[in-house]
């Protein structure tokens, strides 16, 4: 026959979702508040990693051979995420996620024109109201015309085609 101490089960009851916190640092370094906000904290560190490695960031494993390149990249993909994060609050009241914005404004387009067949210029036209109200809560004024270098950009191509065979 089971018997339930009621007494002991109340008693242990009132540390349901209570946790321990051990650390190493003094108490005059840190605050037990201290302590457990830092913990908390580890949430957001956990969310930027994931963040990283999504197909956005892609923060993947590169077939680089010198340090000073790896920790070029690193930079790059943890510089673009400080970019989302400040697109995510600038963009927070449009009901938008950042990924949705950048597909939005991924549809951002520019003309070449060409003068006399020599000079070329890109010449940007007005954007639809919804690129146009990402650009002003980001507070980005576009200009109306670039300069054409010739270069052809692109992006998610593999390059293969482009680079010299050994």
């Amino acid at each position: 026959m089971l018997r339930i101490d009621e007494s002991a089960f109340t008693e242990e009851a009132k540390l349901d979702g209570c946790y321990v916190l051990k650390s190493d640092l003094a108490e005059q370094s840190a605050t037990k508040e201290t302590i457990h906000d830092r913990y908390k904290d580890l949430t957001l560190v956990e969310s930027a990693f994931r963040s990283s490695k999504t197909v956005n960031l892609e923060l993947r494993p590169i077939h680089v051979r010198l340090a000073s390149r790896t920790r070029g990249h690193v930079f790059v993909v943890m510089m673009a995420y400080r970019i989302i994060q400040e697109l995510a609050v600038r963009w927070q009241h449009l009901d938008m996620t950042v990924e949705e914005g950048i597909g939005e404004l991924s549809t951002l387009c520019a003309n070449e024109v060409s003068f006399n067949g020599k000079e070329k210029c890109n010449q940007i036209p007005e954007p639809r109201t919804s690129v146009k109200k990402l650009l002003e809560a980001a507070n980005i004024q576009l200009p109306d015309v670039l300069p054409s270098r010739g270069v052809i950009v692109t992006t998610k191509k593999k390059l293969t085609s482009r680079r010299k065979v050994k």
